[in-house]
């Protein structure tokens, strides 16, 4: 079984398509949050992750979006009130079972309150070894990891939409997860926006 895992795509349509590209074929599609910006949607990239069956949480940007203070950006007449509505039902989290393992996903972290940065040197990372699951896949900070805390096998993929990691040449990129094996490949790929 091969998992594909995206996270903050940020409305980059492009970034989200040759992430889809790179898995190649992937029996499930996790995203991560952040799928848009908190003061602009892409009807584009919801629709995507829609049409895949994709397995989607909220990041703050959605949250940002989705909140009073969003209501300016939610009355633009081009967005897709279906779409918006479908964005709006995602969880903050969510909890799967592949190849009898547990995996958890979340935007941030799983502790309260949400949305700390948690980045690969940070000593909060080991915090991860407090959550009952075989995989913990996050995204927020944009910076790949892939690292064993405790029980739980942390990825996060980085940023399929919005390049900031140093680390991988400010690449966008994705991951896939074999569940059974705990193989992870994160894929890096050049950001091909017109």
């Amino acid at each position: 079984m091969k998992i594909g895992i995206v996270s903050d795509i940020h409305c980059n349509i492009y970034g989200l398509e040759q992430a889809l590209e790179a898995m190649g074929d992937v029996d499930e599609l996790l995203c991560l949050g952040d799928a848009i910006f908190q003061y602009r949607f892409s009807n584009e990239v919801v629709a995507l992750l829609r049409e895949r069956g994709a397995h989607v949480i909220l990041g703050n940007h959605e949250e940002d979006f989705l909140a009073p203070h969003g209501v300016r950006a939610r009355q633009a007449d081009w967005i897709d009130r279906e779409l918006m509505a479908w964005l709006a039902e995602q969880p903050h989290r969510r909890e799967l079972e592949f190849a009898g393992k547990m995996l958890l996903m979340v935007h941030s972290t799983p502790w309260s309150p949400r949305g700390g940065y948690v980045y690969p040197e940070s000593p909060t990372l080991q915090r991860f070894a407090e959550v009952e699951a075989d995989f913990v896949l996050y995204g927020h900070t944009h910076s790949q990891i892939v690292q064993r805390v405790g029980r739980a096998l942390v990825i996060n993929p980085g940023s399929a939409g919005d390049a900031r990691d140093h680390r991988n040449g400010r690449q966008l990129s994705c991951a896939v997860l074999d569940p059974a094996t705990d193989e992870v490949r994160i894929i890096d790929y050049p950001d091909r926006r017109p």
